[in-house]
């Protein structure tokens, strides 16, 4: 069976900012790879950061229907809800790693979820988080033996 890897919403927002031509393919890439291998997984916290973001910061924004379809798509990813084993897995590794709190939620939901990649760019990449890899998927392919 594949490792889970568990999204931010950096790498979502990526493959729909058109004006990020180096770092969209790559985002595409990854996503594409993880519908292929049913591997992907996100948050609750993540979906409501990506609908923000797509429609409110990107220039031009998405339409919020066009965000919505992705969003429901999304959904079949099974997202981790805010719920109190969250709260502390997110306080343990905050309290560990000095993360933000919303930094620890998102490592703490790629915990519960069971995953075993973290694809993030905001995070040091190869860093082991208590069994969670953090991989910037804008230095490392999806096909690459480093993950």
């Amino acid at each position: 069976m594949n490792a889970m890897h568990f999204v931010d919403t950096n790498l979502l927002v990526y493959a729909r900012d058109a004006s990020e031509s180096a770092k969209q393919p790559l985002a595409e890439a990854w996503l594409k790879h993880l519908w292929a291998t049913r591997t992907g997984r996100l948050s609750t916290q993540v979906l409501g950061e990506y609908f923000v973001t797509v429609t409110n910061k990107l220039k031009p924004g998405l339409p919020s229907d066009e965000a919505w379809d992705d969003v429901e798509r999304l959904l079949v990813w099974k997202p981790q809800p805010l719920d109190v084993a969250l709260l502390r897995k997110g306080r343990s590794l905050q309290a560990r790693f000095g993360f933000s709190w919303w930094d620890a939620l998102i490592v703490g939901a790629a915990h519960v979820s069971g995953c075993r990649f973290l694809l993030t760019e905001d995070l040091q990449d190869g860093q082991d988080l208590e069994g969670v890899t953090v991989v910037n998927p804008f230095l490392h392919p999806p096909d690459s033996p480093s993950r």
